[in-house]
């Protein structure tokens, strides 16, 4: 992808940047980046008893909280430079839910919101999990961690929505892709 946005630079105009995200146009169309990341990362955790683990927090965007599977900027703190694809969602799983991943499976890439932004999100499934402490995530994130059986997933989603939470889709592509893939 930054490749592709390197390539056509010089045709882009900077509308706005700010420390989190950016505004820019090219040609008639206005789009959103991420000036200090150059990809999103999620990861199912699925446990070996076949529970699904998600996160939820409050999200200052749609001002609701949101349930989610845990998720991460690729590039935007520099003592993880040169960090892989699957060594960001490794990370990001321990901060954010307090498991370790013996396994990382890689699902599927795509576009965040195609006619929004370039952005692109690598989706994968963490296996063989190991929790070695309670998660919540890196200060101010304020992280509840749920831990669901997949029998229950879609009642507790149900739930959680009937009580004003937004759900995440992204739940469900990468529910699709593991099972899919027979890791659930």
């Amino acid at each position: 992808m930054i490749h592709r946005l390197n390539k056509a630079m010089s045709e882009i105009e900077v509308l706005y940047e700010g420390t989190y995200l950016g505004l820019y146009k090219n040609g008639h169309w206005e789009y959103a980046l991420r000036p200090n990341a150059s990809a999103c990362v999620t990861i199912l955790p699925i446990t070996d008893t076949g529970e699904v683990v998600l996160v939820e927090q409050f999200r200052i965007p749609t001002q609701s909280r949101v349930i989610e599977i845990p998720a991460g900027l690729v590039g935007d703190e520099p003592e993880y430079t040169g960090e892989t694809l699957a060594e960001c969602a490794a990370r990001e799983l321990l901060e954010e839910t307090g498991y370790c991943a013996g396994k990382i499976t890689e699902l599927i890439a795509s576009p965040t919101s195609a006619g929004m932004t370039p952005e692109i999100t690598h989706m994968f499934a963490a296996t063989d999990l190991n929790k070695v402490h309670a998660g919540g995530g890196v200060e101010g994130e304020n992280i509840t961690v749920h831990v669901v059986p997949s029998s229950e997933l879609d009642h507790f989603l149900a739930q959680k929505h009937s009580e004003g939470y937004d759900i995440d889709f992204k739940i469900h592509a990468s529910l699709y892709k593991a099972q899919e893939l027979g890791l659930l």
